[in-house]
């Protein structure tokens, strides 16, 4: 047991979930995050600083990173858009960095030394990437407490259980993560590149087909034009797709910001057709990718014949490219078709949008404020007496 509580009223812990999408962090206990603002920063070199200052700009030895939606939003020379991730692990330590100082400042608006932070990971982050953040937020940070924990642990609290498989299907890709007593099963992780910036990419390529210009409100965020068309327009079939069922949809009207607009039929149905059948989408022949459903079922199969009625029998869904019309309805139909005739299938999706973008994120909230979890921080002081190798042995 480490020395000191940190739990209590005094004050409250902060949490982070960083996403290859958007960074979500606030106090635990609350039930959503305070922040939420786009991971991806405009960077621009030294020389071409200067100009026009927003909130959210951060120089960093000549550097000046843009962040958060409004500093995003205005049209720079010479500005390049870019992750501190790379596969949903920290890559450019100065930009995660640039984006943790906006976050306090301009979200939290506290001293990092005054709250612990518990901060969400993807489940295969190296050790040394681990080592590394708990170093930077305890040397840079100077945090009293710290704690890692896994997108899909959290994530399976958030929805109640401790076990269950996990899907996850964000931006850079969709993942199923076998989670069993609250720690993930390695073995069993399944990922595929087909995920919302997949369908983003199609989205585009439709609209080149069709020859519509995607000119956003402020000259700037085409993505958001598209993100936009994909929640209102996009829907996912029921059965697998088929041009003559399709034909028969009902249209679905949508305006392009520039006032250009027009009616979408079957091309709704056939653009999310490839996240659960890869094999329908036009330059991806003879891929191995693989499709939602088979990514759950190969993900469960991999995992020890004993614990798989646990896994099927609680299959949670999470992630903001779940949110498209039609997505559970289909993972649970063919889901059902594949699910051994022993076993009860149960899909876990949550109704509301906040629930499914946020999951990880309401996990570490609900985590963090526990009474039971506050002998679990790594303490400061546990840091300096054990070094950075603690979060191995502290951290599963």
């Amino acid at each position: 047991m480490s020395g000191g509580v940190y739990g209590g009223d005094e004050v409250g812990a902060l949490v982070f979930d960083i996403g290859s999408f958007s960074v979500r962090a606030g106090y635990a206990g609350e039930d959503c995050p305070k922040a939420d603002f786009p991971t991806t920063v405009g960077l621009l070199a030294p020389e071409e600083g200067g100009g026009l200052e927003l909130e959210g700009d951060k120089e960093k030895k000549g550097k000046t990173f843009h962040i958060d939606t409004n500093a995003l939003h205005v049209p720079r020379d010479g500005a390049e858009v870019m992750s501190p991730l790379k596969n949903g692990m920290i890559e450019d330590w100065e930009c995660f960095r640039a984006i943790l100082d906006h976050t306090y400042s301009k979200h939290v608006k506290s001293e990092p030394k005054l709250h612990p932070v518990l901060m969400s990971e993807a489940p295969w982050n190296t050790r040394a990437k681990r080592e590394k953040l708990t170093e930077v937020m305890f040397e840079q940070y100077n945090i009293p407490a710290f704690f890692l924990c896994k997108t899909a642990v959290l994530t399976a609290f958030a929805n109640g259980r401790s076990t269950g498989l996990v899907l996850d299907s964000g931006a850079t890709h969709t993942t199923a993560i076998p989670v069993h007593d609250g720690y993930v099963l390695q073995q069993g992780i399944v990922k595929s590149p087909l995920a919302g910036d997949f369908i983003s990419m199609q989205c585009r390529e439709l609209f080149q087909e069709m020859a519509i210009d995607i000119i956003p409100p402020y000259m700037i965020a085409a993505k958001e034009v598209i993100q936009d068309f994909q929640a209102s327009v996009l829907q996912v079939s029921d059965s697998p797709y088929d041009e003559q069922v399709a034909a028969q949809m009902p249209t679905v009207h949508y305006e392009m910001p520039n006032g250009y607009n027009t009616d979408y039929g079957a091309e709704r149905l056939r653009i999310p057709e490839g996240l659960f059948d890869p094999s329908n989408v036009k330059g991806l022949s003879g891929n191995t990718m693989l499709g939602v459903g088979h990514v759950v079922t190969t993900s469960i199969g991999m995992c020890d014949i004993d614990i798989r009625p646990g896994l099927y029998g609680s299959v949670i869904v999470t992630g903001g490219n779940t949110l498209l019309q039609g997505f559970t309805d289909r993972l649970n139909r063919e889901l059902s078709q594949k699910t051994p005739p022993s076993m009860r299938l149960k899909l876990i999706a949550s109704n509301s949008t906040m629930e499914r973008k946020f999951s990880p994120w309401i996990g570490g909230s609900i985590l963090a404020s526990l009474g039971t979890f506050q002998q679990m921080w790594i303490s400061k002081q546990e840091y300096e007496e054990g070094g950075k190798q603690c979060v191995e042995r502290k951290c599963p």
